[in-house]
């Protein structure tokens, strides 16, 4: 049995120590009171927004975490930069936000232009699928600090006013709908690859796929989908299923969900199967749903019907009065 924590990835410790940080972080919105750029205080989870009159700007960073590790082991990043521009613009859609540009950050020990080129390849790829600009970056050779290489980026969009997707609209009864992931993402690589790698390599046969092609499968970008069924529905939350599983919809709002969660398959099915706590499983991976739409029950059906057009989509369940993630069909309590 192997718990994230003991993979060496402890999230509680880590919002712990992180408290410190986010304080004097809100202390500095002072810096821009009554300024253009204002930073919009109570709103905003998966994305910060800064005020500029009649819009929102939003911006989230992330990066790609220890998948780089795979990458570099099978020596393929051609699609590193899909799953760096995926972390960050999937983010910014939790709050409606149009995703605009992005700039990355490459940190490596040494330079080499192979290498270079091929997540150059993956960059622009995600940046063709979210519509968006790579308006510029940073290359850091740090031979003394970096063992390998790290890829992390920063990404703008926009949303109008009044078109905030916050969450605060939700209400038991919604429907709430899942979109399907194209596997592990970007998230419990740690886990996953602790417990996998050293008992089967990275060229273990698993339903008809190599374990390093499970684990470097690109993170879905949602923006497309998720952008028309804004123009189309009325939706309540929006919520990008990343580090922490299913526990992102506690994000949204403090009202509960009942969910039936999808079978356990794929790359899921054999973590689950080497040791990994069923309730582990729901707190650290998607567990084939990569993004969640909250809409009203009365639109839910037209929601499916636009989402489906794009991935694979099914109602996962409601919201409901009492607080806490229910996944019924799992006896899963989160």
């Amino acid at each position: 049995m192997l718990t994230y924590a003991q993979a060496g990835v402890d999230d509680e410790k880590t919002v712990r120590a992180l408290r410190g940080i986010i304080g004097l972080a809100k202390e500095t919105f002072e810096f821009r009171k009554g300024k253009t750029g204002e930073p919009a205080e109570n709103l905003g989870h998966y994305s910060a927004l800064l005020d500029f009159g009649s819009f929102y700007l939003a911006m989230t960073t992330d990066g790609v975490g220890t998948k780089v590790l795979v990458a570099e082991a099978v020596g393929k990043f051609d699609t590193i930069g899909i799953d760096m521009v995926a972390m960050n613009v999937n983010d910014l859609l939790c709050v409606g936000a149009e995703p605009v540009a992005l700039v990355d950050y490459l940190a490596v020990k040494e330079p080499d232009e192979r290498v270079f080129e091929e997540i150059a390849k993956g960059l622009y790829a995600g940046a063709e699928q979210a519509g968006m600009a790579i308006v510029g970056g940073e290359t850091a050779v740090m031979p003394d600090l970096i063992n390998g290489f790290d890829l992390a980026g920063t990404a703008i969009g926009v949303v109008e006013k009044g078109k905030v997707i916050t969450g605060e609209k939700i209400r038991p009864g919604d429907a709430v709908i899942g979109i399907s992931s194209s596997g592990i993402h970007s998230n419990g690589l740690t886990l996953a690859r602790k417990l996998l790698i050293p008992k089967y390599g990275l060229d273990y046969e698993y339903e008809g796929r190599k374990l390093w092609e499970w684990l470097l499968e690109p993170t879905r970008i949602y923006v497309r989908a998720v952008l028309e069924l804004l123009e189309r529905v009325d939706v309540h939350g929006l919520a990008h299923i990343t580090g922490g599983g299913l526990t992102n919809l506690k994000r949204l709002t403090e009202y509960g969900f009942s969910l039936e969660m999808p079978p356990i398959e794929g790359i899921f099915k054999l973590i689950y199967e080497n040791g990994v706590p069923l309730e582990e499983m729901f707190r650290v991976f998607n567990m084939s749903v990569g993004f969640v739409a909250i809409v009203p029950k009365e639109e839910k059906e037209e929601a499916l019907d636009l989402l489906n057009k794009h991935y694979e989509s099914f109602e996962l369940g409601t919201v409901i009065e009492e607080p806490g993630i229910r996944v019924e069909n799992y006896g899963v309590m989160l």
